[in-house]
């Protein structure tokens, strides 16, 4: 498995320019441009089908613009490769967590996946963060909600990705959840990372996005 350096993939900022994606004669983003910089929370605010999943899966490189670019940095974000993609975290709808496997099987696994060293050393610092040591050994389906989701975003976060992209990472959390959440993110944030989430819950961002931007039938407001 090949281990990429920070150095060979390492970028400050996402910036897009008139990002446009048609999905057959629906338009689901129109001209979008938007930049975010290392040690920063954006938002992106918006009601449901307004486009911000699209642009958070060009983001991720996990689909191309119809039209526009997409920098990483000085990276031109059509020429992605693996090297890239090994600095982007990820927490979707789906969180991408294996029920039959323990809290700490789980982030094991992903570990190995990126090929990262200190693998023990990292599930023990991501348990510890999600609040989860105590629930290390116990399978991902008997879990709540709320630890589901802090466990899903210590996954997103153990390879320490220069960009975190998350998709309404508050639904169906209670307020003590919510608030673990919002302090991981500061601690993202504090250690460079350049945080871009979707919401359409403007009280889950109080005191915490450094800027915000809304999207509307595709379009930036």
């Amino acid at each position: 498995m090949t281990v990429f350096t920070s150095q060979e993939s390492d970028f400050d900022s996402l910036r897009l320019v008139d990002v446009s994606r048609t999905f057959g004669r629906r338009r689901a983003l129109s001209k979008v441009s938007l930049t975010a910089s290392a040690g920063t929370i954006t938002s992106l605010l918006g009601p449901n089908g307004a486009g911000k999943s699209t642009l958070l899966s060009i983001a991720a490189t996990l689909l191309r613009p119809t039209s526009g670019r997409v920098y990483f940095g000085d990276q031109d974000g059509s020429e992605g490769n693996a090297a890239l993609r090994s600095r982007i975290g990820m927490l979707g709808h789906d969180l991408y967590l294996y029920a039959e496997l323990s809290a700490a099987e789980n982030l094991r696994f992903f570990a190995k996946i990126y090929g990262l060293r200190d693998v023990e050393r990292r599930v023990d610092a991501g348990l510890e963060r999600a609040g989860l040591s105590d629930r290390r050994d116990d399978l991902v389906a008997g879990f709540s909600r709320g630890m589901r989701q802090r466990l899903a975003l210590e996954r997103a976060l153990i390879h320490e990705p220069r960009l975190l992209l998350l998709d309404e990472p508050f639904t169906g959390l209670d307020e003590a959840a919510r608030e673990a959440l919002r302090t991981r993110l500061r601690s993202a944030r504090a250690s460079g990372a350049i945080v871009l989430l979707t919401t359409h819950d403007l009280a889950a961002i109080t005191n915490l996005a450094d800027a915000s931007a809304s999207l509307v039938d595709g379009r930036l407001q």
